[in-house]
């Protein structure tokens, strides 16, 4: 019936309660500016801080952290979204490849970041990034909903958050989906 694990294609459906149509290959949907701004207060942003933005679409969540006064480096796999970055101006380092691929160097007191959900790929993404963390470092991030209550990965996952806050229905509406989110606060491994 499923070309591949059966709860992977059905978690969609569970958390938007509707069919989700993969019109978004890479799962891009922009952070709505309300999201972005909790992001940033439960980032604890400060002028001169370090940030990372590993998921960094056409620049949501790096523009306004570049305006508060922090250096901001982004990271965006799609050409297209990384030229709309360069365009704007927007952060001090702009590398146009796969996150997963770039080799962790502890140099932020930072990172925010709206990875993709598909395939748990959320998760993948929150590891990877909290080992570009200097110690004493925070990671702020949307995820999936799905982080809070599915087994295996998503269990093991869980110990290294430090809190969750869900966020509303509908809070990516208006970027056209209705999955249900939650950002993480995870600490610096060290």
């Amino acid at each position: 019936l499923f070309p591949g694990d059966a709860a992977e294609a059905i978690e969609p459906v569970i958390l938007t309660g509707e069919i989700v149509s993969k019109k978004q290959e890479f799962g891009y949907f922009p952070t709505p500016a309300p999201v972005v701004q909790r992001l940033i207060d439960l980032a604890d942003l400060k002028p001169g801080m370090t940030v990372l933005e590993p998921s960094a679409g056409r620049g949501a969540i790096a523009g306004p952290i570049a305006a508060l006064g922090c250096h901001v480096d982004c990271i965006e796999l799609q050409r297209d979204n990384a030229l709309a970055i360069s365009d704007a101006g927007i952060g001090r380092d702009l590398a146009v490849a796969d996150f997963l691929t770039v080799e962790p160097s502890p140099d932020y007191d930072r990172v925010v970041m709206n990875p993709p959900f598909a395939k748990q790929q959320d998760i993948a993404h929150v590891l990877h990034a909290r080992r570009f963390l200097r110690p004493g470092g925070l990671l702020v991030a949307v995820m999936s909903a799905g982080v809070m209550f599915r087994h295996g990965r998503a269990e093991q996952f869980r110990q290294h958050v430090g809190s969750f806050e869900e966020l509303p229905d509908g809070a990516f509406k208006e970027s056209g989906t209705g999955v249900r989110t939650v950002i993480a606060v995870l600490p610096s491994a060290a």
